[in-house]
């Protein structure tokens, strides 16, 4: 049994994206694993109002809970109710440099996206450094992450293997990154990543009406002018999305060679899309509205979660405080 480590930045509701790249495998491992799932609202603020990340907090947990995650096998919580976060962070920024954290390819993009150069804050620089306190706080073995967050696990395990060469310990453990087969689901407009920022996002609560607007404005090919003419499947939207909700695919592969072939009209193939995310979407908005409606519950179920999981951050704590030989009192 794996122990996992999983979770989100609360900057909003989640959406598409986060169903396909992570949130589908966290009901499927909390089955088989330990598994722990972290609202990262501190990480939240390196580039998000507080109003803000305090209001998706919430959000983000209705949206966990919405596609199934069960608290009773998951322990769902908060990133800043475990101080014990922040001073394993603090310890880790002895042990990287500052070109290490410049040279991160995950951490260069983000930074190229939000505007960033050398007004950079140093929260939002050093963030795989608290990335990797949580990973290694609860000693995870498996991080579910998309493919471009390859990087921040390699620099996890740098960061712990210099802490056990330091100290002389094998107190912190490795872990593996868990990356899903569908990888990354482009954005609507064609975009290589889908997110809310870049309004390109559909989210997991979105209504009937708002599921049809964004399947009619989703990309296929450009040069695909009339039926009949042949049609590029590669780099096409609707067919990536069919790829990640459509559960027959031989009838997926099916219309592709028909489509590649001509005689495939684009509306047909939107039309099975929408089918598909109106009936996989419903129970989904459904079991989030009755949630949103009983957010006191959803508050005790984070605060139970933020005690389970400070209990295992604590004893992580003191074991690197004594390997480091800051334990002066007993």
């Amino acid at each position: 049994m794996h122990t996992i480590l999983t979770g989100d930045r609360p900057t909003g509701p989640l959406h598409l994206g986060h169903y396909v790249g992570s949130l589908r495998n966290r009901v499927r491992l909390q089955s088989e694993h330990r598994q722990f799932v972290m609202i990262a609202d501190l990480q939240g603020l390196t580039d998000t109002e507080p109003a803000k990340v305090r209001r998706n907090v919430l959000e983000v947990a209705f949206d966990n809970l919405a596609v199934g995650l069960d608290p009773s096998r998951s322990t769902l919580f908060i990133q800043s109710q475990l101080p014990e976060l922040a001073e394993l962070t603090l310890y880790f920024l002895n042990l990287v440099s500052l070109a290490r954290l410049e040279r991160n390819p995950t951490v260069k993009e983000e930074m190229r996206q939000r505007g960033f150069e050398r007004d950079v804050p140093v929260g939002f620089l050093a963030y795989p450094v608290s990335q990797a306190a949580d990973i290694a706080a609860f000693k995870a073995t498996l991080v579910p992450v998309g493919a471009d967050q390859q990087p921040m696990i390699e620099q996890t395990n740098e960061i712990v293997r210099r802490f056990n060469a330091l100290t002389g310990s094998n107190v912190l453990v490795e872990c593996a990154a868990l990356i899903p087969q569908q990888g990354r689901l482009p954005g609507l407009d064609g975009g290589a990543k889908m997110g809310k920022s870049l309004g390109n996002a559909l989210a997991l609560g979105a209504s009937p009406d708002e599921i049809r607007a964004a399947v009619k404005r989703m990309y296929t090919d450009r040069n695909h002018l009339r039926v009949q003419d042949p049609g590029q499947v590669e780099g096409n939207v609707v067919f990536a999305y069919l790829d990640a909700f459509d559960p027959d695919t031989t009838g997926v592969a099916e219309m592709k060679a028909h489509y590649r072939r001509g005689g495939l009209a684009d509306t047909v193939v939107k039309r099975r899309l929408e089918e598909l995310l109106l009936e996989q979407l419903a129970p989904i908005r459904a079991r989030r509205e009755l949630l949103a409606r009983d957010a006191d519950r959803v508050r005790e179920i984070l605060r139970e979660g933020c005690d389970r999981a400070r209990t295992v951050a604590a004893q992580t704590l003191r074991e690197v405080r004594q390997a480091l030989g800051l334990e002066y009192f007993r």
